[in-house]
């Protein structure tokens, strides 16, 4: 046997059909998806993510995103720089401690997220067009069950849960 059929035999039996696998494939083409989508509105999946944690919770701090999401401060310094430098938020020397910056959205942020919910919408239809409304609200609803066993949250924006 040569190296080449071994190394096909390794993976003759690999497991492709598998829940697992298919959840990953069609997550990391969904995602490649909706980059797209809204690389469309010029945004980006980070900005993304800093404008709805900004809306969620208005006026929190540069640090308290880094805290949040795990990364060094300075990563989200140059995000928010960016966001920033489109006009897409405004920084405000926070009252209580002055070397802090309370970030909000500006109204052409709202525009833009508007525009991201449309495109939320149409991705969702485009995912799932497979299936119909009872079988889309049974994945979702099983999903949402796969994800808490994980240990995984399934708000999208926990913030704003208490404010609804």
């Amino acid at each position: 046997m040569t190296t080449a059929d071994e190394d096909r035999a390794a993976v003759a039996d690999f497991p492709t059909r598998t829940a697992a696998f298919l959840l990953a494939q069609l997550g990391a083409h969904a995602q490649s998806r909706f980059a797209e989508r809204v690389g469309e509105l010029g945004l980006t999946l980070p900005d993304i993510v800093l404008l709805r944690m900004i809306a969620c919770d208005p006026g929190r701090s540069q640090r308290s995103l880094a805290a949040e999401l795990g990364v060094v401060p300075s990563r989200v310094v140059a995000l928010i720089d960016s966001l920033d430098a489109r006009g897409l938020v405004d920084r405000r020397r926070c009252a209580k401690d002055r070397r802090n910056h309370a970030l909000h959205l500006t109204a052409k942020a709202r525009t833009l997220l508007d525009g991201v919910r449309e495109a939320a919408a149409a991705h969702e239809d485009e995912i799932c067009a497979a299936l119909d409304a009872g079988e889309r609200s049974n994945l979702t609803a099983l999903l949402e069950r796969m994800a808490r066993q994980q240990g995984l949250g399934t708000d999208p924006c926990p913030p704003c849960r208490s404010r609804v």
